[in-house]
Protein backbone atom coordinates (compact mmCIF):
# COMPACT_ATOMS: atom_id res chain seq x y z
CA UNK A 1 0.00 0.00 0.00
CA UNK A 2 1.28 3.28 -1.07
CA UNK A 3 1.67 5.70 1.83
CA UNK A 4 0.45 9.54 0.98
CA UNK A 5 3.52 11.31 2.86
CA UNK A 6 2.81 15.36 4.00
CA UNK A 7 5.26 18.42 3.94
CA UNK A 8 5.77 18.38 7.36
CA UNK A 9 7.49 21.64 8.96
CA UNK A 10 10.97 21.52 9.83
CA UNK A 11 13.46 23.66 11.53
CA UNK A 12 16.99 22.88 11.59
CA UNK A 13 20.02 24.09 13.83
CA UNK A 14 23.64 23.63 13.41
CA UNK A 15 25.64 21.04 11.21
CA UNK A 16 27.15 17.97 11.11
CA UNK A 17 25.58 14.79 12.26
CA UNK A 18 22.07 15.10 11.49
CA UNK A 19 20.06 14.36 14.35
CA UNK A 20 16.24 14.23 13.78
CA UNK A 21 14.67 15.17 17.02
CA UNK A 22 10.93 13.96 17.34
CA UNK A 23 8.33 14.76 19.48
CA UNK A 24 5.81 13.43 21.34
CA UNK A 25 1.55 13.11 21.85
CA UNK A 26 0.12 16.11 21.80
CA UNK A 27 3.20 18.19 21.62
CA UNK A 28 5.34 20.04 19.45
CA UNK A 29 8.64 20.63 18.02
CA UNK A 30 9.08 23.28 20.76
CA UNK A 31 9.58 21.12 23.69
CA UNK A 32 13.32 19.80 22.60
CA UNK A 33 14.07 24.11 22.71
CA UNK A 34 15.87 23.99 25.60
CA UNK A 35 18.45 21.85 24.21
CA UNK A 36 19.32 23.12 20.84
CA UNK A 37 21.81 25.86 22.21
CA UNK A 38 23.23 22.67 24.21
CA UNK A 39 23.76 20.68 21.00
CA UNK A 40 23.62 22.47 17.95
CA UNK A 41 27.69 23.30 17.92
CA UNK A 42 27.95 19.41 18.14
CA UNK A 43 25.07 18.37 15.32
CA UNK A 44 22.62 19.00 12.75
CA UNK A 45 19.66 19.42 14.66
CA UNK A 46 16.46 18.45 12.44
CA UNK A 47 13.43 19.43 14.61
CA UNK A 48 9.79 18.37 12.69
CA UNK A 49 6.34 18.92 13.68
CA UNK A 50 4.95 15.66 13.19
CA UNK A 51 1.83 15.59 10.85
CA UNK A 52 -1.48 17.27 12.37
CA UNK A 53 0.91 18.84 15.10
CA UNK A 54 2.95 22.62 15.26
CA UNK A 55 2.86 23.61 11.67
CA UNK A 56 2.00 20.65 9.89
CA UNK A 57 -0.11 19.82 7.52
CA UNK A 58 -3.80 18.63 9.26
CA UNK A 59 -4.24 15.63 7.39
CA UNK A 60 -5.38 12.40 9.24
CA UNK A 61 -6.17 9.98 6.19
CA UNK A 62 -4.66 6.91 7.68
CA UNK A 63 -2.99 8.39 10.40
CA UNK A 64 -0.50 5.30 12.09
CA UNK A 65 3.13 5.09 13.74
CA UNK A 66 4.24 3.58 9.81
CA UNK A 67 2.72 6.78 7.82
CA UNK A 68 4.46 9.11 10.40
CA UNK A 69 7.67 7.75 9.48
CA UNK A 70 7.36 7.59 6.32
CA UNK A 71 6.99 11.39 6.89
CA UNK A 72 9.88 11.31 8.49
CA UNK A 73 11.89 9.60 5.13
CA UNK A 74 10.12 12.44 2.78
CA UNK A 75 11.99 14.95 5.14
CA UNK A 76 15.43 12.95 5.02
CA UNK A 77 14.71 12.99 1.48
CA UNK A 78 13.61 16.56 0.87
CA UNK A 79 16.77 17.69 2.97
CA UNK A 80 18.93 15.47 1.00
CA UNK A 81 20.06 13.56 3.79
CA UNK A 82 21.32 9.91 3.35
CA UNK A 83 21.67 8.81 6.81
CA UNK A 84 20.55 10.11 10.42
CA UNK A 85 20.19 9.63 13.84
CA UNK A 86 16.52 9.60 15.11
CA UNK A 87 15.48 10.61 18.36
CA UNK A 88 11.98 10.66 19.51
CA UNK A 89 9.92 11.09 22.53
CA UNK A 90 7.28 9.58 24.24
CA UNK A 91 5.25 8.42 20.83
CA UNK A 92 7.48 9.76 18.83
CA UNK A 93 10.01 7.09 19.99
CA UNK A 94 7.19 4.60 18.55
CA UNK A 95 7.76 7.01 15.22
CA UNK A 96 11.71 5.86 15.08
CA UNK A 97 11.21 2.51 16.04
CA UNK A 98 8.67 2.32 12.93
CA UNK A 99 11.45 4.22 10.81
CA UNK A 100 14.37 1.68 12.37
CA UNK A 101 11.87 -1.20 11.21
CA UNK A 102 11.16 0.20 7.56
CA UNK A 103 14.12 2.08 6.54
CA UNK A 104 16.91 0.69 8.72
CA UNK A 105 19.26 1.60 5.38
CA UNK A 106 19.05 5.26 6.31
CA UNK A 107 19.29 5.29 10.13
CA UNK A 108 22.87 6.26 11.60
CA UNK A 109 21.62 5.79 15.58
CA UNK A 110 18.47 5.90 17.48
CA UNK A 111 17.39 7.37 20.64
CA UNK A 112 14.25 6.36 22.74
CA UNK A 113 13.57 9.44 25.22
CA UNK A 114 10.74 7.96 27.71
CA UNK A 115 9.39 6.14 25.64
CA UNK A 116 8.97 1.91 25.12
CA UNK A 117 9.08 -0.70 22.23
CA UNK A 118 5.85 -2.33 24.16
CA UNK A 119 2.47 -2.20 22.20
CA UNK A 120 -1.15 -1.25 25.01
CA UNK A 121 -2.04 -3.98 26.61
CA UNK A 122 -5.85 -4.23 26.60
CA UNK A 123 -6.27 -1.89 29.39
CA UNK A 124 -4.26 0.93 28.33
CA UNK A 125 -5.90 0.73 24.57
CA UNK A 126 -9.12 1.07 25.97
CA UNK A 127 -8.06 4.07 28.04
CA UNK A 128 -6.95 5.73 25.12
CA UNK A 129 -10.23 4.92 23.13
CA UNK A 130 -11.88 6.31 26.17
CA UNK A 131 -9.99 9.44 25.91
CA UNK A 132 -10.80 9.92 22.16
CA UNK A 133 -13.78 10.07 23.20
CA UNK A 134 -13.92 12.50 25.22
CA UNK A 135 -11.52 14.69 23.78
CA UNK A 136 -14.17 13.95 20.54
CA UNK A 137 -16.80 15.15 22.89
CA UNK A 138 -15.25 17.87 25.44
CA UNK A 139 -13.03 19.92 23.45
CA UNK A 140 -8.93 19.88 23.73
CA UNK A 141 -9.47 21.27 26.91
CA UNK A 142 -9.79 17.79 28.69
CA UNK A 143 -6.34 16.62 27.83
CA UNK A 144 -4.81 20.39 27.74
CA UNK A 145 -6.12 20.76 31.57
CA UNK A 146 -5.26 17.40 32.65
CA UNK A 147 -2.81 16.22 30.91
CA UNK A 148 0.55 18.56 31.91
CA UNK A 149 0.70 17.15 35.58
CA UNK A 150 1.29 13.94 34.44
CA UNK A 151 4.29 14.70 32.44
CA UNK A 152 5.80 16.78 34.57
CA UNK A 153 5.66 18.00 38.23
CA UNK A 154 7.69 21.38 37.30
CA UNK A 155 4.90 23.58 37.19
CA UNK A 156 6.16 26.25 34.99
CA UNK A 157 6.57 23.11 32.18
CA UNK A 158 2.94 22.12 33.18
CA UNK A 159 2.16 25.86 31.87
CA UNK A 160 4.32 25.85 29.04
CA UNK A 161 2.66 22.12 28.01
CA UNK A 162 -0.96 23.31 28.90
CA UNK A 163 -0.50 26.05 26.22
CA UNK A 164 0.95 23.95 22.98
CA UNK A 165 -1.53 21.09 24.01
CA UNK A 166 -4.35 23.60 23.94
CA UNK A 167 -3.00 24.44 20.10
CA UNK A 168 -3.80 20.84 19.26
CA UNK A 169 -6.92 19.52 16.69
CA UNK A 170 -9.26 17.67 18.19
CA UNK A 171 -9.61 15.63 15.01
CA UNK A 172 -5.56 15.37 14.33
CA UNK A 173 -5.57 14.01 18.48
CA UNK A 174 -8.24 11.78 17.77
CA UNK A 175 -6.20 10.01 15.29
CA UNK A 176 -3.33 10.05 17.04
CA UNK A 177 -4.29 8.56 20.17
CA UNK A 178 -6.37 5.60 17.88
CA UNK A 179 -2.95 5.18 16.17
CA UNK A 180 -1.02 4.39 19.36
CA UNK A 181 -3.75 2.35 20.94
CA UNK A 182 -3.51 0.52 17.71
CA UNK A 183 0.43 -0.14 17.41
CA UNK A 184 2.43 -2.83 16.81
CA UNK A 185 4.79 -4.61 19.47
CA UNK A 186 8.71 -3.19 18.23
CA UNK A 187 10.57 -5.54 20.82
CA UNK A 188 9.83 -8.49 17.70
CA UNK A 189 12.69 -6.44 15.69
CA UNK A 190 14.55 -4.92 18.18
CA UNK A 191 17.47 -7.52 17.95
CA UNK A 192 17.76 -6.65 14.15
CA UNK A 193 18.91 -3.24 14.79
CA UNK A 194 22.29 -2.79 14.24
CA UNK A 195 23.01 0.90 14.97
CA UNK A 196 23.84 2.26 18.18
CA UNK A 197 20.89 2.75 20.59
CA UNK A 198 20.04 5.00 23.67
CA UNK A 199 17.08 4.66 25.90
CA UNK A 200 17.06 8.09 27.80
CA UNK A 201 14.35 7.56 31.07
CA UNK A 202 13.05 9.89 34.03
CA UNK A 203 13.05 8.59 37.20
CA UNK A 204 9.89 9.95 37.95
CA UNK A 205 8.34 9.19 34.80
CA UNK A 206 4.44 8.57 35.80
CA UNK A 207 3.56 7.03 31.91
CA UNK A 208 6.21 5.06 31.07
CA UNK A 209 8.05 3.93 34.38
CA UNK A 210 12.32 2.94 33.99
CA UNK A 211 11.62 -0.71 34.29
CA UNK A 212 10.38 -0.73 30.26
CA UNK A 213 14.33 0.89 28.95
CA UNK A 214 16.01 -2.03 31.48
CA UNK A 215 13.75 -4.95 29.36
CA UNK A 216 14.37 -2.75 26.02
CA UNK A 217 18.22 -2.57 26.25
CA UNK A 218 18.19 -6.13 26.75
CA UNK A 219 17.08 -6.94 23.43
CA UNK A 220 19.37 -4.25 21.27
CA UNK A 221 22.77 -5.21 20.37
CA UNK A 222 24.53 -2.08 20.90
CA UNK A 223 22.56 -0.21 23.66
CA UNK A 224 22.51 1.90 26.74
CA UNK A 225 20.36 3.47 29.35
CA UNK A 226 20.51 6.95 30.80
CA UNK A 227 18.03 7.36 33.62
CA UNK A 228 17.56 11.30 34.59
CA UNK A 229 17.11 10.98 38.48
CA UNK A 230 15.37 14.67 38.35
CA UNK A 231 12.85 13.99 35.26
CA UNK A 232 9.53 13.00 34.58
CA UNK A 233 8.06 12.15 31.07
CA UNK A 234 9.85 15.75 30.12
CA UNK A 235 13.47 14.86 30.15
CA UNK A 236 14.74 17.43 27.38
CA UNK A 237 12.70 20.55 29.47
CA UNK A 238 13.21 18.96 33.03
CA UNK A 239 16.87 18.38 32.82
CA UNK A 240 18.33 19.87 29.05
CA UNK A 241 21.84 19.50 30.11
CA UNK A 242 21.53 15.61 31.04
CA UNK A 243 19.37 14.90 27.98
CA UNK A 244 21.92 16.88 25.56
CA UNK A 245 24.82 14.77 27.29
CA UNK A 246 23.28 11.89 26.81
CA UNK A 247 22.55 12.72 22.94
CA UNK A 248 25.92 13.26 22.52
CA UNK A 249 27.15 10.17 23.95
CA UNK A 250 25.10 8.63 20.95
CA UNK A 251 26.31 11.09 18.12
CA UNK A 252 29.85 9.98 18.97
CA UNK A 253 28.65 5.92 19.35
CA UNK A 254 27.28 6.43 15.73
CA UNK A 255 30.53 8.20 14.12
CA UNK A 256 32.90 5.96 15.95
CA UNK A 257 34.53 8.10 18.60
Amino acid sequence: MELKTVDLAVEEHGEGTPLVLIHGFPLNRQIWQPIVPLLKSKARLILPDLRGFGESPREVEGYSMRLLAADILQLLDRLNIEKAIIAGHSMGGYVALEFAHAYPHRLKGLALVASQADADSPERRQARLITAREVRSRGIRYIADGMPSKLSEDVEIQHQLNQIISTCDVAVVVAALRAMADRRDANLWLPEIQVPVLVITGAKDQLIPPERAHSFIKLVNKGWMVEIPEAGHMPMMESPQRTAEALFQLICAANGC
